[in-house]
């Protein structure tokens, strides 16, 4: 399993219930990455997408504590159990973890890759993605060279979880 993630140099990641920055070169790396695949999100991050609609040209699974929340062409699931159960049905190199805040931290542990732009800015934010360059077990295993965007720098990361856990 997988989790794809834009963060600034502090792994802020969100402000109130927004994206920090959008960057049409992250926004293509994801979507020809999850393109084809499973994407795991929460509820507020889909309320986020264009009309609150899931992704087309993926599977998305969508976690929501509300017991009635219904999303149109997308799996809902209540719980990190159900998740997990529904997890199961796929292959999980094609599973990616795509937010928000608490669906990245409640599915780390399983993660074995983690696909990280970050963005070499420091953003007012109140939600945050976990450093993984102080994870145990997680290590950067691959950088691309400066990107920019207007006056923004950053770059793609890739970390490895050396003992990603297993889906209970």
């Amino acid at each position: 399993m997988q989790l794809i993630v834009a963060a600034d140099k502090n792994w802020a990641i969100g402000n109130g219930s927004k994206l920090l920055v959008r960057i049409p070169e992250d926004q293509k790396f994801f979507r020809e990455t999850t393109m084809g695949n499973v994407v795991v999100l929460g509820r507020k991050t889909l309320a986020e997408f264009p009309n609150g609609l899931p992704l087309k040209g993926r599977i998305n699974i969508i976690l929501s504590r509300n017991p009635d929340f219904q999303a149109k062409d997308a799996v809902v699931v209540h719980s990190k159990e159900e998740l997990c159960e529904e997890l199961k049905k796929y292959d999980s190199s094609r599973i990616y973890i795509i937010g928000g805040e608490s669906v990245y931290r409640m599915m780390l542990e399983y993660c074995d890759t983690a696909h990280v732009t970050k963005i070499d800015y420091s953003y007012q934010a109140d939600k945050y993605f976990p450093n993984l360059d102080n994870e145990p077990g997680w290590e950067l295993t691959g950088d691309s060279d400066e990107h920019t965007y207007f006056d923004l720098e950053y770059y793609f990361y890739r970390y490895e979880n050396r003992s990603p856990k297993p889906l209970p």
